[in-house]
């Protein structure tokens, strides 16, 4: 694993005959997938592809809605 900037680089991956993608031990590990968790699948440009374990997705999700009348407030100050 590479670190840089607060960014890690745990190496490849292959796309197997059925599109399936194995992602390496060390960012299973440094991540704490376990077989069956879910993850997000986003597209960014033509040739980019990033995931993002849904619990964590959900859990930011949540944080937002919480926080939301506060953003608001921000969001109007701010025009």
């Amino acid at each position: 694993m590479v670190k840089k900037n607060g960014e890690q680089f745990h190496g490849t991956a292959t796309i197997g005959a059925k599109g399936q993608v194995v992602i390496p031990s060390e960012a299973r590990e440094a991540m704490g997938l376990k077989k069956g968790d879910k993850l997000l699948v986003f597209g960014m440009g033509c040739d980019m592809v990033a995931f993002s374990k849904l619990s964590k997705v959900e859990q930011f999700a949540s944080h937002l809605s919480s926080r939301l009348d506060a953003i608001r407030e921000v969001i109007k100050k701010s025009k």
